[in-house]
């Protein structure tokens, strides 16, 4: 007859992925005439739970290459942003987000410049980046638990007739 153990671990209690795009002015040193070239740089993240919603905190460096006095020079603008995403995540079976559920950040998509322009001696941009959110607690799982022995294979090593007949027609002389 079978019976059941329950057995807790650690599994993905929740899920969610999140794609923002987020607005951002930089403000170089010149007034700007062209932007020749913008990237993210040093993108970094960490997410916390705060009253059953995920709170991410993360920022990343921002450089613009522009020119200025008429396109004749060029200079590197560098700025760095912060921000802040909510996510209230769906999570399975009932479970709840508390201080012992382990939150993962992932960036799915790196924060990337999709759009840029130049307005009134600012550099205008347009930020998209794609997170993941795993949050990993504590689960219980039943399992079937048989309470019939699992009985030894017997394994008779007593010598029989057989091999009596074998031992006796061996040449005790044949080695030597």
């Amino acid at each position: 007859m079978a019976s059941f153990k329950e057995i807790v671990t650690k599994a993905v209690i929740g899920k969610a992925k999140k794609k923002s795009v987020s607005k951002f002015v930089v403000k170089p040193g010149e007034v700007p005439d062209t932007v020749l070239g913008c990237w993210v740089i040093n993108h970094t993240f960490e997410g916390r739970g705060v009253n059953g919603v995920v709170e991410i905190h993360g920022g990343f460096d921002v450089n613009v290459w522009y020119s200025y006095n008429n396109d004749t020079k060029t200079a590197v603008a560098t700025e760095h942003f912060t921000y802040e995403d909510h996510m209230n995540i769906k999570l399975k079976d009932g479970a709840v987000l508390n201080d012992a559920s382990e939150i993962i950040v992932r960036s799915l998509t790196q924060p990337t410049v999709t759009d840029v322009h130049t307005e009134n001696g600012v550099v205008e941009l347009a930020i998209e980046k794609e997170l993941g959110v795993e949050i990993v607690g504590n689960t219980m799982i039943k399992v079937s638990v048989e309470e019939d022995e699992d009985d030894y294979e017997v394994i008779d090593d007593e010598p029989n007739e057989e091999d009596d007949e074998v031992i006796k027609e061996i040449d005790e002389d044949y080695l030597k």
